[in-house]
C-alpha cells in the first residue's frame, strides 16, 4: 500500500495510543520530498514513513516527541538554501526551504482519519487540507468542512487519490518478484489466473486481490477502465490470445504483454484475422514486448523492467537519465 494508506492504517489500528502526524506542507527550491509526504510518530516510539531523505527526520521527531507531550501543534520551518547552513545549520547542503505541520493525533481519532480510511478502502478520491501559521488552527480536515480561512493561516490542499490498479493475468512464478515490486511501490494489485492451485493466496500474500476464472468469465469477475494497468504474463499461447481479445478494445491506461517480439506478431496476426474490425489504434497501444530495456534476464529484473515502463505511464515521463532532465525532477 502508498505511505498514506499505511499512515491511515497504523492510525486507525492503533487508535488507543497518541500519536504525531508531520505533514510537509511547502517547499521552496530544492528537497528530496514533496509537499504532501507524512511521517507518524507514536507515543510508544514507533513510527513510518518520512518527509526527506532522511536528513530531517531525527530533529523532527525530537520536536514531535514535545507536541505528544504538549499536545499543541506545531509548525517547523528548516531552511538549507544559504551557504552558511554548512556551518552553523544542519549541514544539509539541499538549498531549499521547507515547512512541516506536526499534528497532535490524539486518542480520539479526528473525523478526517476515519472517513479517508473508509474512502481509501473503496478507492475513491479525498481532498484534504492542512491548515498552518497559527497553532490553534493546525491540523488536517476535509476541504468541505472548512468554511473559512483566518487571515493569519495558510493551507496547504492536496487530493488523496486510492493506488493505481495493476492486473496481472498469469500466476506464474515470474509474476511473485513484480507483485511484490508493484507492493513495494503501492500498487493495487490483482492477480488473475484460470489455475487455481498457481493463483492461490499462499503464493501472493502481498496481492490485494485474487481472481481465479478463465479469459471467458473475465466479464463477471472483473471490471477495467481508463485507470487500469494490465501485464498480460500468462505464457500460453491461446490464452493470452483469448485475453487481448477482450482486452484491446477496452481503453485501458495500459496493456503490456510478456513475450518476444515473434510470439507478439503471431498474436497480433491471429487477432486480426479473428476480429477483422480491431482499429489500428488499438492494436498499437500494446506495449510488446513489455519493459524497459534495462538489460537483465532475471525474474526480478524483468520485474523492474515491466514496473518501471508502467510507472512511466502512469506519471506521462520520457525514460531518461536524471542528470539528461532539463526540467525539475519534481514536474
Amino acid at each position: 500500500m502508498s505511505e498514506i494508506e499505511k499512515i491511515v492504517t497504523l492510525l486507525t489500528d492503533r487508535n488507543d495510543i497518541p500519536a504525531v502526524l508531520a505533514t510537509l506542507v511547502a517547499v521552496e527550491g530544492s528537497s528530496y520530498r514533496r509537499p504532501g509526504a507524512r511521517l507518524v510518530l507514536f507515543a510508544d516510539g514507533r513510527r513510518f514513513g518520512s518527509i526527506s531523505g532522511g536528513c530531517l527526520e531525527d530533529d523532527v521527531i525530537l520536536r514531535a516527541e514535545q507536541v505528544l507531550q504538549s499536545g499543541e501543534s506545531q509548525l517547523i520551518t528548516y531552511d538549507t538554501s544559504s551557504e552558511n547552513d554548512l556551518i552553523w545549520g544542519m549541514g544539509l547542503g539541499c538549498s531549499g526551504v521547507v515547512q512541516i505541520v506536526l499534528e497532535s493525533i490524539p486518542v480520539e481519532r479526528p473525523r478526517w482519519l476515519s472517513v479517508l480510511a473508509e474512502n481509501l478502502r473503496n478507492r475513491l478520491p479525498s481532498a484534504l487540507r492542512v491548515s498552518f501559521g497559527a497553532s490553534a488552527l493546525m491540523g488536517t480536515s476535509f476541504i468541505d468542512e472548512v468554511s473559512s480561512s483566518s487571515a493569519l493561516q495558510k493551507n496547504f490542499e492536496q487530493v488523496i487519490m486510492p493506488s493505481p490498479a495493476l492486473t496481472l493475468f498469469g500466476a506464474g512464478d515470474d509474476a511473485l518478484p513484480l507483485v511484490k515490486l508493484a507492493k513495494l511501490v503501492g500498487w493495487h494489485v490483482t492477480v488473475v489466473d484460470s489455475r487455481r492451485a498457481y493463483c492461490a493466496r499462499d503464493r501472493f500474500p502481498e496481492a490485494d486481490a485474487i481472481v481465479v476464472t478463465p479469459p471467458e468469465g473475465l466479464a463477471d469477475q472483473l471490471s477495467f477502465n481508463a485507470e487500469t494497468f494490465v501485464v498480460v504474463m500468462t505464457h500460453r499461447f491461446m490464452e493470452d490470445l483469448k485475453l487481448l481479445s477482450v482486452l484491446l478494445p477496452v481503453p485501458l491506461a495500459y496493456l503490456g504483454v510478456v513475450g518476444s517480439r515473434q510470439r507478439t506478431s503471431r498474436l497480433l496476426a491471429h487477432l486480426q484475422d479473428d476480429q477483422p474490425a480491431l482499429s489500428t489504434n488499438a492494436l498499437q497501444k500494446l506495449y510488446a514486448p513489455v519493459g524497459l530495456d534495462l538489460g537483465g534476464s532475471t525474474p526480478e529484473a524483468v520485474a523492474l523492467s515491466i514496473l518501471a515502463e508502467i510507472q512511466c505511464r502512469l506519471t506521462g515521463r520520457t525514460p531518461i537519465h536524471l542528470r539528461d532532465r532539463s526540467l525539475p525532477i519534481h514536474g
